[in-house]
């Protein structure tokens, strides 16, 4: 595949993204039920993904043959309000989703390092390549944990890596992070960079301009992912709000 090989879709609104999002998650495990009898979907926290999860886990599909894990975690207990794993659970497996058999990344180990080792057995136990994988990014150039600064952020976005899982400890971060590794994400056969605000969107259009990856580690996704990624964008709420009743840039881009 190409260097930085992407499709974008700009929507008006993050609903709209959502929906279509959520529309487009939906076909591509359905299609991969009715290929390989099942699928395996990863999805990302974060704010930004409440409202896809709140549409997709109302998708009539057949979810009891869906296996859902996380692209990275906060090594922090389920309990916590910063736990993706407690945003999955309390966000997409509801509705029909709830048939979804959910494999954490998260254990109450002494250290990180010791809860990615079981984190990576666990992934390990799951069909790979993955059918779907929907990233998320930040102001930074981050997605996955993959920080700028992080201390094995070398290691972890390495297409050569053995590991599937690795722990990250990064300046300005809370906690530890647990993350899946490159190799584990570019080989999806499905990937969605879902992203909302003209600020992302500025950072994303400067990843693909060339550069250190190591710099915006989102470019180490773009310049290695075995298909295009597709990149679902829309101006967030603060955004709308300000463009509502008036024509602003997203007027030309929307679809």
């Amino acid at each position: 595949m190409s260097l930085m090989d992407t499709n974008r879709l700009n929507f008006d609104t993050p609903s709209a993204l959502a929906s279509a999002l959520a529309d487009r998650v939906a076909a591509e495990l359905s299609v991969a039920i009715v290929e390989r009898k099942q699928a395996v979907l990863a999805v990302s926290g974060g704010k930004t993904p409440e409202l896809f999860f709140h549409y997709l886990a109302k998708a009539d599909i057949d979810w009891k043959n869906i296996l859902v894990t996380l692209v990275d975690e906060r090594f922090v207990p389920v309990t916590d309000d910063r736990s993706n794993e407690r945003l999955v659970r309390s966000s997409l497996l509801q509705n029909f989703a709830s048939k979804a058999r959910f494999y954490g990344l998260y254990n109450p180990s002494i250290t990180a390092e010791l809860a990615a080792f079981s984190a990576a057995s666990r992934i390990n136990g799951l069909p790979r390549p993955f059918d779907v994988i929907v990233l998320g990014m930040g102001t930074d150039g981050h997605t996955a944990s993959f920080f700028p600064g992080g201390d094995r952020l070398k290691q972890a976005i390495d297409p050569e890596s053995r590991a599937l899982v690795l722990p990250i400890h990064a300046r300005g971060l809370k906690e530890a992070r647990l993350t899946l590794t490159l190799p584990v994400i570019v080989e999806a056969r499905f990937i969605a960079l879902h992203i909302e605000g003209q600020t992302k969107l500025d950072v994303f259009e400067r990843a693909l301009e060339d550069g250190p990856v190591e710099e915006l580690p989102i470019r180490a996704v773009l310049k290695n992912t075995r298909h295009p990624v597709q990149v679902y964008w829309s101006p967030n709420e603060e955004e709308k709000q300000i463009t509502d009743g008036t024509h602003s840039l997203f007027d030309t881009v929307s679809v």
